[in-house]
């Protein structure tokens, strides 16, 4: 066995770089980050580490690109010879790469949407624009016009642990993205551009010294913040302008001098602070503390806004005379804020406009510090004062500032309100069942029964607080009757007595077994009979809610049976609520990883039952996904365009048709494959001893050490039975171990049973659910590496379970390619097929570490306390490989 030459090893990293095609721009970024990088390793202080993990990355690279076990077995005895303390720098020095690369790229995709502003689309389906255009051509522009106007994306932002990096970390890259940008503005090799670089230099040398990994678990409050930061720094100004730019290309120009086309169709929904189920940290304290939490941020934002538009609007009485109504409004504001009134007057002569407007910020500054004499009581009386103002432009022909920044201003409050997000609440049937028999049997309470109805005076508090729509969905986590709805309007009334009026619930089930599944359409037709289900559903226009879990169902079936049945369930619950004239919205709890209902929001949309969408679509962002698509503006707004693109297109005559015909079409193909991918799911995980084998060839439970979030990894403290293993945990240990199993095990023999080569590549041509799987699967596959897979499973004794699981995915690769052609995974979509080659091979220096830290770990004498220093390594590495697969659970 021997070293390859230098000339082998240039050759290796040359073909690499030319298989990834990398685009020169973003080239140039990743050479100047790595290279910068290159220099802090130089200067850290420890001797030899550049040098070691150049040893280190070469060799991945030659063994990536050399199939040999000679070159992946040199890459092998390079990670194992270093000592700890040299391993732990090596991991951090990738996963600094790690981050280095991910902002090259998104700065590159930034790059690219700039660029592409204001030319033609190459798909006009994924813009609303567009598809507004589609929809008219079929269904007439008037019925169109209705649609776009109803509307509806509803993101929920979710506390679920699938952020690895820590917040000192992000907020260091995201200093350092707004230097590339500089860097990229500057003249090239002038002093700006020098300064620029030493800035990077010192930002990165301040990414490489900062620990990866938190020193404990963040509070839920800790999380509440976290996401806040996204609306602060991005959804507050990107979603009305994203409004404007719809807006803009329908009406065919950039005029801004007429009412907008598009009504606020963006809803944000938060689960941070108000999802119990499973974390006994989220209490009632913690709800309200979020609610507030919420409410100042929205409130500063839109006290800050009103200001700027109100200091801008110097339009004079003579050329823009005032409204009567207008002239009345000032009276109304003038008297209850005289001292104020009169220093504005003094300040503003003769601009009524900026005068109200000053004394609206005014007002919203007082909503925000509680000053009960000037506060809003709610945001409709906000939104009714600015529209008085709008009004008044617009009669006196002011009209670009009557839907300029001011409407901008209108669509920020009508999308936000005085809450930002509505809190939902979530908790599992079984809690309520166990306190409601407590209750009916009197007698003294427990701290749970407490702390349950605890919850609903919460709720009624912030609903009088911050208004009704802050706060009011209930989720019932694993809902298998209707008498598990039924039972939190009991408790609601239980929680407040005599005391006064219950809070509005709107109650929601989760269906997210197998079998709840299949039993939700009986279980729906119950609970409308019920009188509180009966009142709300006449209260809201008879619409209702229904969850759907993915996470679960994967994990309760297998990933292939899990798709369609979640197709099926979602078909047959569309069905019900037509006959029933119910205005139902489906909950998406997708996840990020692929085994959670991952993957491009868009297509998944697309591939849904016709009247399952029906203009509306919510669904739970959760982890690393909530920073990786409204973290930059440019993405935020891009993403929000794609998917409700998508939303429109989704009811259009023509895709309704497409699914139901294909639907029909491939019946047979789908019972095939639901049966078999079932049953070799469960020839695997219902194996004997299939859960401690699990437990042994992935890290899942090191993952529960890492302080990812403030909910526990796991329901019990077993691991003999993945029942009480939660669904993140299972995608994320399958991930770590560069397997993926969660995302594609079953569809190689699913495939193999129906045989039909030829027929299933015209179903991934015609079937929409089924293209998406397979794309899906393709993607997962290749993030997957087989010479590191069964380095983990030979972690565990049986020889059984890892043929099983080899030789499926070997099987399911083959079958992927097949169907969509090319020379291997995603050779159909080329820009994805990059991203991925462009990692693979440093992941695969990190997964040795992790490797090597495992089998010290598992070496640990039953009884014995585990090396903290290996421990440490490992989840070093864990965080790495998270980084560099862009995807945890």
């Amino acid at each position: 066995m021997h070293d390859p030459t230098p000339t082998e090893v240039l050759d290796a990293v040359g073909r690499l770089e030319a298989e990834q095609e990398i685009p020169e721009q973003m080239r140039a970024d990743v050479r100047l980050l790595g290279s910068l990088l290159g220099q802090v390793l130089r200067e850290s202080g420890s001797a030899g580490l550049f040098d070691d993990v150049e040893r280190l990355r070469v060799a991945t690279i030659h063994a990536y690109t050399d199939p040999s076990p000679e070159a992946f077995d040199r890459a092998v005895r390079i990670a194992d010879s270093f000592s700890i303390q040299r391993a732990d720098e090596v991991a951090r020095a990738f996963t600094c790469y790690f981050h280095l690369v991910n902002l090259a790229e998104e700065h590159h995709r930034v790059r690219v949407l700039r660029e592409r502003d204001g030319q033609p689309e190459r798909d006009p389906r994924g813009t609303i624009a567009g598809a507004f255009a589609e929809l008219a051509g079929e269904i007439g522009e008037d019925a169109a016009r209705e649609r776009l106007q109803a509307l509806r994306f509803h993101p929920v932002f979710t506390a679920h642990p699938t952020e690895a990096r820590r917040r000192a970390v992000s907020t260091s890259i995201r200093r350092l993205s707004a230097l590339v940008d500089e860097l990229g503005a500057a003249p090239e090799g002038g002093s700006a551009a020098q300064r620029t670089q030493r800035l990077m230099l010192e930002e990165i040398d301040t990414l490489w010294r900062t620990a990866p990994i938190r020193p404990e678990k963040p509070s839920p409050t800790d999380e509440v913040r976290a996401v806040m930061a996204v609306f602060d720094d991005t959804l507050f100004t990107a979603v009305p302008e994203m409004y404007r730019r719809v807006d803009d290309a329908i009406h065919g120009g950039v005029d801004g001098d007429r009412p907008p086309v598009v009504r606020p169709f963006v809803r944000v929904g938060s689960w941070v602070g108000g999802d119990r189920d499973g974390n006994p940290f989220v209490t009632a304290k913690v709800s309200r503390k979020a609610a507030a939490i919420a409410s100042e941020h929205v409130l500063l934002g839109l006290e800050r806004a009103a200001q700027r538009v109100g200091r801008g609007l110097t339009l004079d009485a003579t050329s823009t005379p005032p409204s009567d109504e207008l002239l009345a409004l000032w009276e109304r504001l003038r008297s209850a804020d005289e001292d104020a009134a009169a220093e504005i007057a003094k300040r503003s002569p003769n601009e009524p406009h900026r005068r109200i407007l000053l004394l609206i910020a005014r007002r919203i500054t007082a909503t925000r510090t509680r000053d009960a004499d000037l506060a809003y009581r709610d945001p409709e009386h906000l939104l009714a004062d600015l529209r008085i103002v709008q009004t008044s432009l617009a009669d006196a022909g002011a009209a670009r500032q009557a839907y300029g920044s001011l409407q901008h201003l209108i669509w920020q409050v009508e999308t936000y309100g005085f809450h930002l997000a509505e809190l939902e609440v979530r908790q599992h049937s079984a809690v309520h069942a166990k306190v409601l028999a407590e209750l009916d049997a009197g007698g003294p309470r427990s701290e749970l029964a407490e702390e349950v109805l605890e919850v609903f005076r919460a709720i009624a508090f912030i609903q009088e607080r911050f208004g009704p729509r802050a706060a009011g969905r209930y989720i019932v986590s694993f809902t298998q009757s209707a008498d598990d709805l039924a039972n939190v309007h009991r408790l609601a009334r239980y929680a407040v007595g005599d005391a006064g009026p219950a809070p509005v619930l709107d109650v929601i089930p989760l269906f997210e077994t197998f079998a709840d599944l299949q039993a939700a359409p009986r279980i729906l037709a119950e609970i409308v009979e019920h009188p509180e289900f009966a009142s709300r559903l006449d209260a809201t226009g008879r619409r209702l809610e229904v969850m759907l879990g993915y996470s679960d169902s994967s994990k309760d079936v297998g990933p292939v049976a899990a798709n369609l049945a979640l197709y099926e369930a979602q078909a047959a619950i569309a069905a019900w609520a037509q006959e029933n004239r119910i205005e139902l919205t489906l909950f998406h709890g997708r996840g990020g990883a692929l085994g959670r209902g991952g993957g491009p929001a868009n297509s998944a949309i697309l591939a849904q039952p016709p009247h399952s969408v029906d203009g509306r679509f919510k669904l739970t962002e959760q982890g690393e996904v909530i920073f990786a698509r409204y973290g930059d503006p440019d993405i935020a707004m891009r993403h929000i365009d794609q998917v409700a693109a998508a939303i429109l297109t989704a009811g259009a005559p023509s895709n309704e048709d497409r699914n139901r015909t294909a639907a029909e079409r491939y019946a047979d193909i789908a019972q095939v494959m639901e049966t078999t991918s079932r049953a070799r799911f469960f020839d695997l995980v219902k194996a004997p001893g299939f859960a401690p084998w699990f437990a042994t060839v992935t890290p899942m439970e090191e993952i529960g050490l890492l302080a990812l979030g403030s909910r526990p990894a796991r329901r019990g403290l077993s691991v003999e039975s993945l029942e009480d293993l939660r669904a993140i945990p299972w995608v994320f240990a399958w991930t770590q171990a560069r397997i993926n199993l969660a995302g594609w095990f079953g569809l190689g023999t699913a495939l193999e049973s129906v045989g039909d080569e030829e027929r299933l590549r015209a179903a991934y041509a015609e079937w929409p659910l089924f293209r998406t799987m397979i794309d899906n699967v393709a993607m997962s596959l290749a993030k997957a590496d087989d010479r590191i897979a069964r380095q983990y499973l030979a972690l565990g004794d049986r020889d059984d379970l890892a043929a099983l699981v080899m030789d499926e995915m070997a099987l399911t690769r083959s079958w992927v390619v097949r169907i969509v052609g090319g020379d291997g995974l995603l050779a159909n979509k080329p820009v994805l097929q990059r991203a991925v080659k462009l990692r693979s091979p440093y992941v695969d220096a990190l997964s040795l570490l992790q490797l090597r830290a495992l089998r010290a770990l598992r070496e640990t004498p039953a009884g014995g306390n585990a090396d903290p220093e290996q421990q440490r390594l490992l989840l070093l590495s864990v965080s790495g490989v998270a980084a560099g697969l862009q995807n945890t659970g």
